[in-house]
């Protein structure tokens, strides 16, 4: 079992897609969690109906702290993941265990304006781009963790899984 940590700045949108992804995707071989530089306090409900439309759980999911993951009684992490630019340039604390830590951008769905469909192809969009995100980790094995080149090829998954994504602006 891995535990991986997904952090974005509020901890309302992305990283909670992510936390559920990685729930539903990883089939018991990843404990999931996500949190927060700076907390917002509520999960965005649009992200909440994002999981609903793709049929994964919606409830229990909180904003919180980054701060909850880096004492000494946290969850030891594997792996933390930024998914928002703001985040991964800020100082993080000290990860208990030293985990692998890796970026991949997502666009923020929550910062989209509109009416209910325009935000909800957002949240789409960001769901899709995380499910082919962590479907390309899944495919390398657990042994991406202990292979020399392993963080290498987790980062380029945030760069390289989106290709087709580009093609179709």
């Amino acid at each position: 079992m891995r535990n991986v940590l997904i952090i974005c700045t509020a901890n309302s949108a992305r990283s909670v897609l992510g936390e559920a992804l990685f729930r539903h995707l990883g089939q018991g071989s990843f404990r999931s969690f996500s949190a927060g530089s700076t907390p917002r306090g509520t999960v965005n409900p649009d992200a909440l109906a994002c999981l609903e439309r793709h049929g994964l759980p919606s409830d229990g999911f909180r904003s919180k702290s980054w701060e909850e993951f880096s004492g000494l009684d946290a969850p030891r992490m594997d792996l933390i993941i930024t998914v928002c630019d703001s985040a991964a340039g800020e100082a993080c604390p000290v990860w208990p265990g030293h985990p692998m830590v890796v970026h991949w951008g997502i666009p923020d769905p929550a910062g989209v304006q509109g009416d209910d469909a325009t935000r909800a192809a957002a949240f789409d969009l960001a769901y899709e781009r995380l499910e082919r995100r962590i479907n390309a980790m899944l495919a390398l094995g657990d042994r991406v963790f202990t292979a020399d080149d392993g963080k290498a090829r987790l980062v380029a998954i945030g760069a390289t899984a989106d290709t087709q994504d580009l093609s179709n602006a």
